[in-house]
């Protein structure tokens, strides 16, 4: 099957598939790396695996799944973003639309937990381990900033697709290996333009896949399976990673490493565009596999039902673990062989079968939340009239949440164990501006038919503070 096929016929299942296999990664890459430690005095800590334990940051490379979604995420955005505009859509409007799925969920979540962090705040917690918890709660942000200005820019990127097709993705990549180069001579601490310059990579290595997404779309990369260029895809960025990090000066790790002085993910690296480009070759090549599995009807389902509940599964998986601790582990209840150990390795099965079985649970207890923040989506109608000066405030809105967004992302939800006040003011009223605004201008007519935005998964991390 073409991967443009059904263009118009319906959706891919294929692109669902993926992201479907991108969220169960993304937890279960989580939960596989997570472990808790009680210390004689009761404290409960979690020691970063993939830097007590050095073998294990090749574990990476199979949970690193970024670049699947946002593959995924450029081929099902090129295609809303097409018919909207056929349909007589603005710019506006369709952005509004996908910011307004994107930040509602994400401002129920923040409204839940920043509550939790302040009864917990004025009840006396310690504020050590209120900033723990609340940077675990807030770890999975770092991707929606990414993913709301990808969104945002869509409507350009597509046009420049249009016009240039395969060589915008290349010319991305090009200015990211530059940037990527001149952070690695730059060593570290490095200076603050570097930084903000090198900031710039979240946006370039990331776009260059959703890139790809466009191309995958509309034919550009030849048949799914059945054309040299996945190939050649799978091959180089391959064979480039493997020069990046062995003789090259990039570590295997594909997410932040304490101690390390470089990381391929924070920002992203040229070893981490490598890496993307051959997944995105991968992908290709086993899409007539997998399109065929997909023709089973249970196989569907599974694939339906997953994705339905994706953006639930992605704001919420790390609440089990905070419930186990409490549970088992502040109790004393919960066997603790050596971190690390052949019978620490053991009990990872009981621990994710524990954890699937609480988030089962704390998933069934928000179905009520879920549905009222659909409803709230099902009300703001894609605003089709939305332009010009009546858009300012849309636009304004989304500024504030990225804003907001990336300050959770990077501190927590309660940094230094305090109540984040700037941050949650701003998600709130950028949140409320982008509804508002999207709902005024909602037309009756606007035509096209609204594609489920992607819920973002994160990659898998230690203690460090960050989800990179």
């Amino acid at each position: 099957m073409d991967a443009g096929a059904g263009r118009g016929r319906g959706r891919d299942q294929y692109v669902d598939f993926l992201r479907a296999w991108a969220i169960s990664l993304v937890v279960l890459g989580h939960w596989l790396i997570t472990g808790l430690v009680r210390r004689p005095d009761g404290e409960i800590v979690a020691p970063e695996l993939l830097a007590t334990v050095p073998w294990t940051q090749w574990l990476t490379l199979g949970f690193q799944i970024m670049p699947l979604f946002f593959l995924a995420g450029g081929h099902a955005a090129g295609g809303s973003w097409a018919r909207a505009r056929s349909a007589g859509g603005t710019v506006a409007g369709w952005v509004g639309q996908r910011t307004v799925r994107l930040l509602l969920p994400a401002a129920a979540y923040s409204g839940l937990v920043l509550i939790a962090v302040a009864v917990s705040a004025a009840l006396g917690v310690d504020p050590a381990t209120l900033a723990l918890v609340g940077w675990a709660m807030a770890m999975q942000f770092w991707f929606l900033p990414v993913y709301l200005l990808l969104s945002a820019l869509t409507p350009a990127l597509y046009a420049l697709h249009e016009r240039w097709g395969v060589r915008v993705p290349v010319g991305l990549g090009v200015v990211a290996l530059g940037i990527g180069a001149s952070l690695a001579a730059a060593g570290s601490p490095r200076p603050g333009l570097v930084e903000a310059v090198g900031a710039l990579n979240y946006l370039l290595v990331w776009g260059v896949v959703y890139q790809l997404g466009f191309c995958w779309r509309d034919g550009s990369l030849g048949r799914d399976g059945r054309s040299a260029v996945p190939i050649a895809l799978a091959a180089g960025g391959g064979a480039a990673f493997a020069a990046l990090v062995g003789p090259g000066p990039f570590p295997v790790s594909l997410i932040l490493v304490t101690g390390q002085e470089l990381s391929n993910a924070d920002p992203p690296s040229p070893a981490m565009l490598a890496w993307g480009v051959a997944q995105v070759g991968a992908a290709l090549l086993v899409a007539p596999v997998v399109r065929r599995v997909l023709e089973r009807a249970r196989i569907r389902r599974a694939v339906r039902v997953l994705g339905a509940g994706s953006m639930a599964l992605y704001l919420w998986h790390m609440a089990p673990v905070l419930i186990v601790a409490a549970a088992f582990y502040l109790t004393g209840l919960a066997p603790e062989p050596a971190y690390g150990s052949a019978a620490w390795w053991a009990l990872r099965l009981p621990w994710l079968l524990v954890l699937g079985g609480v988030l089962a649970g704390v998933v069934r207890a928000l179905r009520p939340l879920e549905r009222q923040v659909a409803g709230m989506e099902a009300r703001v109608r894609p605003a089709a009239g939305l332009r010009g000066a009546a858009a300012w405030p849309l636009w304004g809105g989304l500024g504030m949440s990225v804003c907001a967004l990336t300050y959770f992302a990077g501190h927590g939800f309660a940094h230094g164990g305090a109540f984040a006040v700037w941050p949650a003011v701003a998600l709130g009223v950028g949140t409320v501006l982008v509804a508002l605004t999207h709902a005024a201008g909602a037309s009756p007519d606007a035509g096209h038919r609204p594609e489920t935005a992607p819920a973002a998964p994160a990659a898998p991390v230690g203690k460090t503070g960050r989800s990179r």
